[in-house]
């Protein structure tokens, strides 16, 4: 078969499979076998067998189930009421006062979680009552909270970079690393959003609160401690070198046990719960994953990732040209997959052309990751949009709007990460090239 005629066979039966409501990884599943069936006849069973239990056989994946167990017990501590109090004296004096505390819990939440859709929920419950009740305005409490919540994406422990890394066979300690600087980067840019905001709508604004005292901050670095800890366990043994990421992530678990034991809310009720939940999505990404494993291989019998990756090279594309073809398609991607099947469906075509156009694997791994962070916050599936309006009870579309300005300001900082790849490469280069 042509293989432009192939090209639009699979896409048609990607599609028609997942709008039919179909698992995504049966779809994958599903696309593979009419490739197969279409190239190679009668191989389909045989590589399914051996492809699939060579890609979930894969030490660096325990990591996965560890980290999504450790953001399960601690969505159900009392870890996001804790952090907003320790954050609040802090914050509430700044131009934006409160509202920096939804930036900067949702990125010390995604340092000890790895889940979007996890941080969105654990911060918000706590943060949208206290800022309404103290007269915030509606549009950007929603908003910061909307943005900031994709922060569990990038920021480490990432369960999407883990995904990433298996799909890709690229160092997931090398992705931690890689994915510290962009997500300070874009807090700092959140939060100065925030600053200019307020300066410019001051009517918009509640009173200043009273400048808090030395008592008072002591009391929060005290609320502020446990996560901090567990962060630096967690972080800092794979920054230092002495664990793995699995290992690291066995650290986190046990840490989250132990916060979640002393601020009384490990019952067992809430432990088998945040087990469940954990096993469960677990196995959802493991299913996921083998279905793109499978995909993989069968998109190699094809020829398509190399008449793709030849072709680009043909077109004499600079990496920056590609990288804004590829930022535009993520874009559209995003408007009706989630991020992680965004990334096990694409990885397979795209990584052939990454790697023709000299672009490291490392970086692009952080710029995808950017760019999947604005499907969380685009509609119509738009996970951080389903958390919010469960949460707001408002309507999809209308938090998509107090969104915008910070899926506009994830794009500008995928912009800078591709003018300056040392702010992802750097960190991973020092510390591991030692």
């Amino acid at each position: 078969m042509d293989i432009t005629l192939l090209s639009i066979v699979l896409v048609v039966v990607l599609f028609g499979f997942l709008l039919s409501g179909l698992w995504v990884g049966f779809s994958l599943i599903a696309v593979a076998l009419v490739a197969m069936e279409l190239t190679r006849p009668g191989l389909a069973g045989m590589v399914f067998a051996t492809k699939v239990w060579g890609s979930l056989n894969i030490w660096d994946l325990t990591a996965l189930p560890m980290f999504i167990w450790m953001g399960e017990i601690l969505f159900r501590s009392r870890l996001s009421s804790d952090m907003f109090r320790g954050l609040s004296p802090f914050t509430r004096r700044l131009p934006g006062g409160l509202l920096h505390a939804n930036i900067l819990g949702c990125a010390l939440f995604a340092a000890v979680s790895g889940s979007s859709a996890a941080t969105t929920a654990t911060v918000g419950r706590m943060s949208l009552p206290e800022l309404k009740a103290r007269g915030y305005d509606d549009r950007m409490a929603i908003g910061t909270l909307a943005g900031a919540g994709t922060f569990g994406f990038l920021i480490p422990p990432s369960i999407i970079l883990i995904v990433y890394g298996a799909a890709t066979e690229q160092s997931i300690a090398r992705l931690f690393l890689a994915g510290v600087m962009p997500g300070l980067m874009l807090a700092a840019m959140f939060a100065g959003y925030v600053m200019l905001w307020a300066l410019l709508n001051p009517n918009r604004m509640p009173a200043p609160e009273p400048k808090p005292d030395w008592r008072e901050r002591f009391a929060a670095i005290g609320a502020l401690a446990p996560t901090v800890a567990l962060i630096v366990a967690v972080i800092g043994s794979i920054y230092a070198g002495v664990a793995s990421p699995t290992e690291a992530a066995v650290i986190g678990v046990l840490g989250a046990l132990v916060i979640s034991a002393l601020s009384g809310g490990l019952t067992r009720g809430s432990a088998w719960a945040a087990l469940k939940g954990g096993a469960m999505t677990s196995c959802m990404i493991a299913f996921i994953l083998a279905g793109a494993s499978f995909l993989t291989v069968a998109m190699g019998y094809t020829g398509i990732p190399r008449f793709l990756a030849s072709w680009i090279g043909a077109q004499g594309y600079s990496p920056f040209a590609l990288l804004s073809v590829l930022l535009l398609f993520f874009i559209v991607m995003g408007f009706f997959l989630d991020g992680i099947s965004i990334v096990v469906l694409t990885t397979s075509v795209i990584l052939p052309m990454i790697m023709a156009a000299g672009i490291d694997p490392i970086w692009f791994g952080i710029f995808l990751v950017l760019v999947v962070e604005m499907s969380q916050i685009t509609p119509p599936v738009g996970f951080n949009l389903f958390v919010l309006q469960s949460i707001t009870g408002r309507g999809i579309f209308e938090i998509a709007r107090m969104a915008l300005p910070f899926f506009l300001i994830l794009v500008i900082a995928t912009a800078i990460l591709a003018l300056f790849p040392e702010i992802a490469l750097w960190l991973p280069n020092t510390m591991l090239n030692r």
